[in-house]
């Protein structure tokens, strides 16, 4: 039966966040079929970086992989979005700079996880929820350098995509501006157990929302 392994941030580790609701690994194992696991590796606050030591947890007997990673990469650098510029092509070359340390981070993270030659998905980074509609617009315009890099990356390696963006779009899934609540965590699951159910079938990138 499947063992499905979720890998990352806070995305899939929300526990905290859900006030004793489910979290997204519990929930992942409802979707599951009966007989089916689901182990979280991944790690509140945890970044492209902090991936290789979570796989070094994995399981032997682990049978898909899924990656939700990178928005605490951009978090990270969000202070470049207070920053004062010369001209649009300034800040422009200065977002580009940043997509390209990313890409490098992201890349080499999932180099390490396709070498466990196990079935992966990815998921791009959801948008946020600032209550404040400048910032929002600045973070989501900020994000699609991020998530391009990794729909980039699902596409060149063939493997499924998660893309979180249409799948959290209500208030009422996120916890807080950055974090999925439990609604937003049973979306999220309902995607994951898809990916798993119908994803792998030829060595071809699917979307799934």
């Amino acid at each position: 039966m499947n063992h499905v392994v979720l890998l990352g941030d806070s995305i899939f580790d929300n526990a905290a966040y859900v006030a004793g609701a489910p979290d997204v690994v519990r929930q992942v194992r409802r979707e599951l079929p009966e007989g089916s696991r689901a182990t979280l590796l991944a790690v509140d606050g945890g970044t492209t970086g902090d991936v290789r030591g979570q796989l070094r947890l994995l399981p032997q007997d682990a049978t898909h992989l899924i990656v939700s990673v990178g928005g605490n990469d951009a978090l990270r650098k969000s202070d470049f979005l207070g920053a004062s510029a010369r001209s649009t092509a300034e800040a422009l070359a200065g977002l580009a700079e940043l997509g390209d340390g990313f890409e490098r981070d992201y890349l080499a993270m999932l180099d390490e996880v396709l070498a466990r030659g196990l079935p992966t998905a990815v998921c791009t980074i959801y948008y946020p929820r600032f209550p404040e509609a400048p910032l929002q617009r600045i973070a989501v315009a900020a994000l699609s350098v991020f998530n391009d890099c990794i729909i980039r990356a699902a596409f060149a390696n063939g493997i499924p995509l998660i893309d979180l963006r249409l799948i959290c779009t209500e208030a009422s899934d996120y916890a807080n501006p950055i974090e999925p609540s439990a609604r937003g965590g049973e979306k999220i699951s309902r995607a994951i157990a898809d990916v798993v159910e119908h994803g792998f079938i030829g060595n071809r990138t699917e979307v799934f929302t």
